[in-house]
Parts: structure tokens; sequence; C-alpha cells
């Protein structure tokens, strides 16, 4: 059967594009062509002259005097998840402290967050940190100021070995103010750093640094991160290696919760809350699984049905009758004598002047014994005249409960 259609709608999408457009087009791959490429010979002379001033003999003296140790791809302690990271996979590692590398970070989380961080994020860093060394997690973090410093002292005040991943030298304390910090991680952790001893921060290095600890840990969660913050840096080295990433949201009105939020929105993160759930996040399935976390329960919520909307036909003042509670709670009548019974007997309400009304100390709704908990009567509806159905028995806090049908007018 013949084709249908004019021959301009069965020509090729290239064959009826305009002069202008593939014009344009072949401008852009032009551009693309004469973009600079890197100098490798530059590059080249630039690692020449550093490898000539480089001495490993002295760097290993160094950090033997330091107390450090060096471990390279196949040493015993080092972490094989650190291969995932392909040709930026660090050719060495400088260790300095007492846990074992690799065992620590089997089941280990990253926490990073801002360095200018605020009470909030301070506060929630340290309870993850504690939260997780507690449940057997090691923290890995980077040791800065913030959010950094509080997950460490966190893991650390568990009693549980902590991983900081310096941009420096292991020997080097930097910042200098958490001298005393690096000091209780090499104690009960470990200082990691692929610089060699003596090497001071930069601004690449710590940049370089984020990747080592997105890759050592199973998952990482951000506290708290401006919209320019390194933690992104590292929560995109966490997305690269399909590692888990979560975030804790903060309140809209702060800065340093923008980028948090900003994961979340994109649905790069999960939101967590807890370390219990960061845990359930990054945990085996079936073994590490969240508590549901539930309202608060009241001894009110043991009431049946009916009894409840007694309850709640009750006034505060002044008072009601039966048969305007009744019709207020939309049950029989015989099933509001019954409740009104009860919750007398468990301290719920006390009589008035014109009917019934709740106990002022009742607010809280204390505990309610068994005999409040009454269903409604599966009896047929007794004449009016007859006597209603009694509550079972219970002592009331102060007085006993009408038990007539006049007692109740």
């Amino acid at each position: 059967m013949p084709q249908t259609g004019h021959q301009y709608d069965q020509q090729p999408q290239a064959a009826r594009q305009t002069p202008q457009a593939h014009e344009g087009r072949q401008i852009t791959q032009d551009r693309q062509y004469q973009r600079p490429r890197p100098d490798l010979t530059a590059r080249l002379n630039a690692w020449h002259a550093r490898l000539a001033a480089a001495n490993p003999a002295a760097d290993l003296e160094a950090g033997e005097k330091a107390g450090a140790r060096l471990i390279i791809p196949g040493s015993p302690e080092w972490p094989t998840q650190l291969d995932q990271l392909g040709p930026g996979r660090p050719l060495g590692l400088w260790l300095h402290g007492s846990a074992d590398l690799r065992f620590s970070c089997l089941k280990s989380v990253a926490v990073v967050g801002a360095r200018a961080a605020t009470s909030y994020g301070n506060h929630i860093a340290a309870e993850f940190g504690v939260g997780l060394s507690e449940a057997g997690w090691t923290v890995v973090s980077g040791g800065a100021y913030g959010v950094d410093g509080a997950a460490h002292r966190g893991a650390l005040a568990a009693d549980s070995p902590t991983v900081a991943v310096l941009a420096c030298g292991a020997d080097v304390c930097y910042p200098a103010g958490h001298d005393t910090l690096f000091a209780a991680v090499r104690d009960q952790g470990v200082v990691v750093s692929e610089c060699p001893p003596g090497v001071h921060p930069t601004r690449a290095r710590f940049l370089i640094r984020n990747r080592l600890i997105a890759a050592l840990s199973r998952g990482t969660v951000v506290v708290e991160a401006a919209l320019r913050s390194g933690a992104l840096n590292t929560a995109t080295h966490a997305l690269s290696l399909n590692r888990h990433l979560a975030a804790v949201p903060g309140p809209i009105t702060s800065g340093m919760s923008a980028g948090c939020h900003r994961l979340l929105r994109e649905r790069k993160a999960i939101c967590v809350t807890s370390p219990e759930e960061m845990i359930d996040l990054v945990g085996v399935i079936g073994d590490d699984l969240a508590r549901q976390a539930r309202a608060p329960a009241v001894p009110r919520d043991k009431l049946n049905e009916p009894t409840r909307k007694v309850l709640d036909a009750i006034p505060t003042r002044g008072g009601a009758g039966p048969a305007s509670i009744a019709v207020a709670a939309g049950v029989s009548l015989d099933a509001a004598l019954s409740a009104l019974g009860g919750l007398a007997a468990a301290g719920y309400i006390e009589r008035a002047t014109n009917g019934w009304r709740l106990r002022k100390e009742s607010a809280s709704y204390r505990k309610a014994p068994d005999s409040a908990f009454l269903e409604p009567p599966s009896t047929p509806e007794p004449a009016p005249l007859d006597d209603p159905p009694s509550p079972e028995d219970a002592d009331p806090p102060h007085e006993m409960a009408p038990a007539t049908w006049e007692d109740y007018r």
C-alpha cells in the first residue's frame, strides 16, 4: 500500500534541517574541538619536580617517630572498599592510632556537615555519634570544627572507635584547637591520611580527602550543610560510589540546613532523624530495622468506643444530665448510664449540682482501672423505669458512683 503524507514528512530528520541550523551545529562542534586541552608536558614537568623533592625514606622515618604506620593495597589492614574508587584509589594511607582500620570500617557511617555548625547541628551530630557507636557502628568524619568534631566526641563518649580522615599529615594537628580531640581519637580510634608526615592542608586536599570519607563507610549522613559546603562534595562522592546518602532536615529559616534541604528536595538523599533510622538505611535487611515510632499512649486510649464518646460529651464546667450526655455522645441512654458509672468509679468525672462534669485533676487522663473498660450492653434496651446496668465494682477516689435511676436524674 503506498505511503501517504507529504514528501517532506517522509524525509530523514537530518535532511530536513535548514541551512541555518546545520551551520549552528557545525559551529558548536568546532568550539568543542577548540577547547583548550591540558598541557601534559607542563604537568609532567611539575610532577617530575615534586618527585625529585620526595624522600620516601625520610617520610617512613618521620612516620615511625610519630607513631604512624603506612599501609598499601594488599596490606592486612587495607579497607577493600577503597578499590571502588578505581583510578582515584589512594596509593597508600598513613595511619596513627590503636584501632584496626579495616575492621573498624566494616560497619561504619560517615557523619559530615558544616564547620560553622549551629547549636542544633552540633547537638544532632553528637547524638548520631553516640547512637551509632552504641549500636556497634564506627563513626567516620573529617576531624574539622563543627559537625565533624561533635560526631567524633559523641563516638568517644560511647567508648567506641572513631576514624578521623585528615587533609594533612597524620602527625599534623589541624585544626590546632582539636589537639586534645585527635589525641583521644588516636587512643581509641585511628587517624587516617594519604599525605606523608609533615604535610599541611590546602583547599584542594580537603576536597580530595572527601572521597576517602565517602568510600570508607557504608553510607553518609549530612547533618548540616549550606548550599556551598564541603559536606555536599562528600555527598557527591557517596552518590558516585552508589553508597547510601542521608540528610537531616533542619529549620527552613536556617541557611546552614539549605544544602540538606536541597538534597532532600532533589531526592538524592533519604531523610533521617535518628541514628536508628540511619542504621535502618545502611544495615542488613531484617537485622537492623528501626523501631516504628508511635505516639505516646495515654490511659484514655484503652477506653472502649462508647465510653470515649460519653467522656467527650461531658462538659468541663457546669454539668449535664445523662439524657443530654447520651444525645451529645450519640449513644443510647443505657450505654451512657453504664459508661457514666465506670467513668465516675475511675475518677474521670464527678457529680455536679445539675449533672455530671469532668474532674479538674483528670485533665491528663489518669490511668483507668479495668472497670472503666466497659463494653456497650448487648442485651435489649430495658424499659425506662427499669434499673440501669451497674458498673463493675471499683473503688472510686472520692465517692461512690450512684447506682439507682433517681440518682442519675
